[in-house]
């Protein structure tokens, strides 16, 4: 079974057509500034060079047309026809309470969808609109949905619920969802094969690190708590994002600068983190070649970065009543080293011991064990694979229909 993953923004559509039984990529790509001047495709067959070519996309049908246009290409696609594409998998950003699990698209689905637009408004209306789109073109190919928030579901009310009044998550769903799930569960999962130990007897915190970022407790395979929150500014600090702060800070700001509620969530979204710190990038390894100059705000950003990571692990260890193991993924996790090595300094009071030497080597693609074999906790770097976990459960839910 050929499934095509799709991952829609407002202006970009990823992609990948995995072949299910192998689990191949068999092709994957990207569409750009749909519905903007100068859009283009950027397309890589297996074993292929990425070819890029500019063609007008104005809507997310077009970019989709292009898509299954370049997957067919005589040259660079690698099916002969749309009839060879089985299903569709969508990534959708925001599923609220309704889903725990992947589900088949239907009308329900699509209103529910919908439903949590205001909860996630720059992901689910762009991430509705491929789905949309997908229909156009392919109306009788099967189509699932796979949910960011789906995996965090099995928390308790103690760990999602804030301490405002209870009448906020009656009218609006004022709780946290978390996000990152589909990662999240993947390495989950990679771990237990890794240590060759069933899921459900092992406690991991899993943190995936990259320009947005979260940490996970998962207990015997559930999530029991997780970092983000109601949005996916909640946590610790990331490329753009704050993180989670005192509240007053946002009311005493807006304040003092007059602003309203969107300047102030542009403020906390888009101008802070990495970035409102070292006043040099959102870009890790922008920051990292600043800091290396000597650039002192630099430094401090990831000294933040560092302890705050920290914290939240050590938050975990304790909510999860100890820790098997530890998980560094995504990618800042997968290639920051420094980062590695500056976080499990602090978990040593924890018997964490890392393999300081093989973690410098552990970068482009090198994944493997980090930590020493007397370490109390094993820490591991993983690739994650979200679009896996989409194609894996599009093939099930498709073939039980």
């Amino acid at each position: 079974m050929n499934i095509l993953v799709i991952n829609c923004g407002s202006s970009s559509l990823k992609y990948q057509l995995i072949n299910s039984e192998s689990e191949e990529v068999l092709a994957k790509g990207l569409c750009e500034r749909i519905g903007i001047d100068g859009s283009c495709i950027t397309h890589q067959p297996k074993g292929g060079e990425k070819v890029k070519t500019e063609i007008a996309m104005p809507t997310h049908t077009q970019a989709v047309a292009a898509v299954i246009e370049k997957l067919t290409d005589e040259k660079v696609g690698v099916v002969k026809s749309l009839a060879e594409i089985d299903a569709v998998g969508h990534r959708i950003v925001h599923g609220g309470e309704k889903f725990a699990s992947s589900v088949v698209i239907d009308a329900e689905v699509m209103k529910a969808i919908e439903d949590c637009n205001d909860l996630a408004p720059l992901h689910n209306p762009a991430n509705l609109i491929g789905i949309n789109s997908c229909k156009e073109i392919m109306p009788d190919v099967p189509m699932v949905a796979v949910f960011d928030t789906a995996f965090h579901q099995t928390m308790p009310e103690k760990a999602f619920m804030y301490a405002i009044p209870y009448k906020y998550y009656e009218k609006f769903g004022v709780r946290k969802y978390g996000f990152h799930g589909t990662s999240h569960r993947y390495v989950s999962e990679k771990m237990a094969d890794l240590m060759g130990r069933k899921k459900e007897e092992l406690k991991l915190i899993t943190c995936h690190i990259g320009n947005g970022s979260s940490i996970t407790a998962v207990k015997g395979g559930k999530v029991i708590d997780t970092t983000m929150g109601l949005t996916p500014l909640g946590g610790f600090m990331m490329g753009t994002r704050s993180g989670s702060l005192d509240p007053s800070v946002i009311t005493f700001i807006a304040e003092k600068e007059h602003l309203t509620p969107e300047e102030m969530s542009k403020i906390l979204n888009k101008e802070s983190g990495l970035l409102g710190i070292s006043g040099v990038s959102s870009d890790d390894r922008d920051v990292c070649a600043a800091e290396a100059d000597g650039n002192m705000r630099a430094h401090l950003a990831h000294e933040m970065l560092y302890y705050q990571i920290a914290k939240y692990i050590g938050s975990y260890y304790v909510a999860l009543g100890g820790c098997d193991g530890i998980v560094f993924t995504a990618g800042i996790g997968e290639n920051q080293p420094m980062l590695r090595e500056k976080v499990c300094d602090y978990l040593e009071c924890l018997g964490v011991k890392l393999d300081k030497e093989f973690n410098k080597q552990a970068t482009c693609g090198v994944t493997g064990t980090l930590s020493t074999p007397d370490s109390a906790i094993r820490v591991e770097l993983i690739a994650t694979d979200e679009e896996m976990v989409i194609a894996r459960d599009t093939r099930a839910i498709v073939e039980a229909l």
